[in-house]
C-alpha cells in the first residue's frame, strides 16, 4: 500500500484528526474529578450518563474507522430470522440483534465499568484511529454505506466524511456531557 501523501493531503489529515483530538478532548474533560458512581448517574429525562457517552462515542469511532477500512462488512446490520424492521423500532420484536444489544450497553455504565477503563479504551481508539487514518492513501476513498433503514440506499461515504461524522457526533455528545455534568454537580466542562 501506497502511503505517500500530497502536503495539501497531509495538512487536510493533520487538520482532520486535531479537530477530532479537541472535541474528544471537550467530552472527557466533561468527566475530570467525578467518580464511577458519577458517571453512571442518569440525571436528566433521558437515559444519558457521562460514562455511557464516551463508551459510545468510542464504539462508534471504532466502528466507523473499521468501515473506513474494510467498508460495509464492518458494519453489518442484520436482524435476527421472522424479525422485521418495523417490528425493531416498535420494540416488539421477539429477538435482538447483538449489535443492538451491544449498543445499549455502550450507553450505559455496566458493572465493572470504571472511569479509568473507560477512559483508557477511548485513548485507544483515538490511538488507533490516528494510525488508520495516516496510513490510508486516500481520504476520499470510498465505500458504500451497510443496509440499514437509516441510511440511503445505495449511499457511500468517503473517509473523509466519515472522520467530519465522527467530529460531528463527538461535539454533539461532547454537548450533551456538559449538560448531564452540569446536572450532576453543577460543574460546567468548559
Amino acid at each position: 500500500m501506497n502511503t505517500t501523501t500530497s502536503p495539501t493531503a497531509d495538512a487536510e489529515r493533520a487538520d482532520l484528526l486535531a479537530a477530532l483530538a479537541t472535541v474528544r478532548s471537550t467530552l472527557t474533560n466533561t468527566v475530570r474529578g467525578l467518580t464511577d458512581e458519577q458517571l453512571g448517574e442518569r440525571p436528566t429525562a433521558g437515559e444519558l450518563s457521562l460514562g455511557g457517552l464516551i463508551k459510545h462515542v468510542a464504539s462508534t469511532e471504532e466502528a466507523w474507522l473499521r468501515f473506513a477500512v474494510d467498508g460495509p462488512s464492518a458494519m453489518s446490520f442484520d436482524l435476527p430470522d421472522g424479525v422485521t424492521w418495523a417490528d425493531f423500532a416498535a420494540g416488539t420484536a421477539t429477538e435482538y440483534p447483538r449489535w443492538a444489544i451491544d449498543r445499549e450497553n455502550d450507553f450505559r455504565m455496566l458493572p465493572g465499568d470504571t472511569s479509568a477503563g473507560i477512559l483508557a479504551r477511548y485513548e485507544k481508539v483515538a490511538a488507533r484511529t490516528e494510525e488508520i487514518v495516516a496510513a490510508l492513501p486516500d481520504l476520499s476513498a470510498a465505500h458504500p454505506l451497510p443496509e440499514a433503514p437509516w441510511n440511503e440506499p445505495g449511499a457511500v461515504r468517503s473517509v473523509r466524511a466519515v472522520l467530519m461524522h465522527l467530529i460531528a457526533e463527538t461535539a454533539q455528545h461532547a454537548g450533551h456531557a456538559d449538560i448531564v455534568r452540569e446536572t450532576i454537580d453543577g460543574q460546567k466542562s468548559t
